[in-house]
């Protein structure tokens, strides 16, 4: 019997080696203090994940936490790197920096370890877990995961509701007295609309260190609230850091389920036209449940087809002009919107500069447009136009080709909006600025003059047959040059 599983155990290893087609390391940091553990599978599938160990910041759980996971991922032809980051001693940035120079590293090997660049997850477990979702919800777009794996995290920085060494140790003495700094650590808060990646919560119910209401399942909470994409396994039993470990005794269910949720993720073609979606509550789906579902960009999406990448950059409230009470162009998404360096741009933002306080700096309106222009597309309006006909103008990241929407009609004057100041004031300033720069021009507030029915109860918002029609107008727009 003996001698049976000992070549049981053989096999199993064997197994895991074919799977493996080269492990070695890399140093993150010159002097070696943080490394990253490389597994590359043999038959890749172009995803990645990067695995973040837990240990409450003071230690490196990378063994069930890390290293455990190589060989079912591989086998799975998912490519895996577990992070040794270095532990924080009072530094917050050197773990994150760790983690963001891993993340960034993957990526820029894309090609040559066979990984989809936008097929790049982070997996973390515990306080690995908290330091996943910092990454997931407060990194710029190059390196921030395009899905969350998240093992029992700590999740909340407030040590009364939370694992108190962790939180301790990530933020340090002083820190703890920041009630903003722990208002901003506890990723709940963090969780931005349709720009946080999908993520899997998995903990166990009677987890008495890392308590769950508190931490991933508010993680889940906000998520879904945002209308992101979500799911949560809670298993009955397992206390806190089973990780990859046989013992867990519903390991092989858990397998399966996260099998079939990294089966079911969606991933962009390589070579997918992308689309920016810029604009107000109008374009972020307010007033829409899961808008990132059924808002009218992901409607749009479906309506395009695989070929393209449709990306909702929308924040609810956002005004064009930068002297408006909450300007677009402060926000991530517009960071984000950069860093995406679309191909096709739809801009839909005018609605909230109509209301008093934003239009009165209505002077600068053509202005701070020609500026997201610019930013967009540097060398917008440069290229002389040859007289009699009009120059094909070069489209890329670098050139892209831009849609500019005018406000829908506003059927009502709910939040001061002013229908009459959009009609009068701010259309003309676009549709000046479209003739001026050749740009196509979607007027929604004429296809749309009749459209009242496709409104919600307070008059601007579409409801969901209103953001059917908008994905259908600019779809249109978009396939019809």
């Amino acid at each position: 019997m003996k001698k049976l599983m000992i070549s049981c155990l053989l096999l199993v290893a064997m197994a895991l080696q074919a799977q493996t087609a080269r492990e070695f390391t890399l140093n993150l940091t010159e002097d070696g203090s943080a490394q990253m553990v490389c597994f590359l599978p043999s038959s890749p599938t172009g995803k990645a994940i990067v695995g973040v160990p837990g240990g409450g910041y003071s230690m490196l759980s990378n063994t069930h936490e890390g290293t455990l996971a190589s060989g079912w991922l591989n086998g799975r032809g998912i490519a895996y790197f577990v992070v040794n980051y270095r532990l924080p001693n009072g530094d917050r940035s050197r773990p994150i920096g760790d983690v963001e120079k891993a993340m960034r590293t993957v990526r820029d090997s894309a090609a040559v370890w066979g990984i989809h660049p936008r097929d790049v997850g982070i997996m973390g477990f515990s306080a690995g877990g908290h330091l996943a979702s910092v990454i997931s919800t407060h990194s710029d777009w190059d390196v921030r995961p395009d899905f969350s794996i998240l093992f029992y995290p700590v999740i909340s920085m407030d040590e009364r509701v939370s694992h108190k060494w962790s939180c301790r140790n990530f933020l340090g003495e002083e820190g703890q007295k920041d009630a903003a700094l722990v208002k901003d650590f506890s990723t709940q808060n963090a969780v931005r609309r349709h720009l946080t990646p999908p993520a899997l919560v998995i903990m166990a119910n009677d987890d008495r260190l890392v308590p769950p209401v508190t931490n991933g399942v508010a993680y889940y909470s906000a998520m879904r609230n945002a209308g992101n994409e979500c799911a949560m396994l809670i298993y009955p039993s397992g206390d806190h850091g089973f990780g990859f470990g046989h013992w867990f005794k519903y390991h092989d269910q858990m397998l399966a389920e996260l099998g079939s949720w990294l089966d079911s993720r969606s991933v962009p073609k390589r070579d997918a036209v992308k689309v920016a979606c810029i604009g107000n509550s109008i374009t972020d789906g307010h007033g829409i449940d899961m808008a990132s579902r059924f808002g009218y960009p992901a409607l749009l999406q479906q309506k395009l087809g695989d070929g393209y990448w449709v990306k909702n950059f929308g924040v609810s409230a956002r005004t064009l002009l930068n002297k408006g009470d909450f300007p677009y162009m402060d926000e991530m998404a517009w960071r984000d919107a950069l860093a995406f360096r679309p191909d096709i741009v739809v801009i839909k933002l005018g609605t909230n500069d109509s209301k008093p306080q934003n239009w009165q700096y209505g002077a600068e309106f053509k202005h701070d447009l020609m500026q997201m222009l610019t930013s967009l597309c540097p060398d917008l309006g440069k290229t002389p136009k040859r007289k009699g006909k009009k120059a094909k103008a070069a489209t890329g990241p670098a050139h892209p080709r831009i849609l500019l929407c005018t406000p829908l009609p506003a059927f009502k004057q709910s939040w001061d909006i002013s229908d009459e100041v959009i009609r009068s004031a701010i259309i003309p300033v676009e549709q000046e600025v479209a003739r001026e720069q050749g740009l196509q021009l979607i007027d929604l507030h004429t296809l749309l003059a009749d459209g009242e029915a496709l409104l919600q109860a307070d008059g601007i918002h579409p409801n969901e047959k209103g953001v059917a029609r908008m994905a259908e107008i600019i779809a249109e727009a978009i396939k019809n040059k």
